[in-house]
């Protein structure tokens, strides 16, 4: 990890968590804000350390897992662009609940947990913006907590496909930016039944999978999916 004093106003003014910030409140976070850059593979933080701080990723994704007593990895969330890390347990000051791995080379600004506290006492705007971007965060992980525990794999996938159409804005072509392995440990499966339930699916004439990108042919059927339907998956 390397790391260096912020002093980038633009790039804050620019991320949404931030947006119509008060330009003192924005002043006083780049006052607190160190640069980190993290490598490919590097850990952020681990599953019951010390929550010293939150982060705001500016370039780069990185992964939030869980592991089990046999070492099997469970993707629970991916925080991409401009979003943030760690700020539950920042704000809580409880230990970190996962771990936390950046998935390429990413850049991300860190909050120290003690200045931020001082910085929302003075200006409390920061923290009701940063609430909102949580509150969306809570509904993804209470969306996914259901599919993982009430739905089988093909409801899984398909409710995965749907939130990746939503948040492109409602394209029907979707871009799987994670590896197959990836892919698979945030669904609660293994590879194999990942690549045979797309299979199934392209087969049956609801998507078309051409590398990485996935055209959505039949946004309904896998809706039904997701409600159960099993459509011979």
């Amino acid at each position: 990890m390397s790391e260096k004093k912020s002093g980038h106003l633009t790039l804050l003014r620019s991320t949404p968590l931030l947006l119509n910030l008060p330009e003192t409140a924005l002043a006083m976070l780049d006052g607190i804000l160190t640069e980190r850059s993290f490598s490919r593979g590097e850990t952020i933080f681990s599953e019951g350390s010390e929550s010293v701080g939150s982060y705001i990723i500016i370039k780069g994704r990185v992964k939030v897992f869980k592991l089990s007593a046999e070492g099997k990895e469970q993707i629970l969330h991916i925080v991409g662009t401009k979003e943030l890390l760690g700020a539950v347990s920042a704000f809580a000051g409880t230990p970190y609940p996962a771990h936390a791995e950046a998935m390429e080379m990413t850049t991300a600004f860190f909050l120290p947990r003690k200045d931020f506290l001082v910085l929302i006492r003075k200006e409390p705007s920061v923290v009701m913006n940063m609430m909102a971007s949580l509150s969306m965060r809570l509904q993804h992980f209470t969306r996914m907590i259901e599919d993982l525990s009430l739905k089988e794999v093909p409801g899984r996938l398909a409710a995965y496909l749907l939130y990746l159409h939503e948040r492109g804005g409602g394209s029907d072509v979707v871009e799987i930016d994670i590896s197959k392995g990836q892919l698979a440990s945030l669904l609660g499966t293994i590879p194999e039944t990942l690549s045979r339930i797309l299979r199934k699916m392209s087969d049956r004439g609801l998507l078309k999978v051409s590398g990485r990108r996935i055209k959505l042919l039949n946004r309904k059927a896998l809706q039904d999916i997701v409600n159960g339907d099993k459509l011979g998956l």
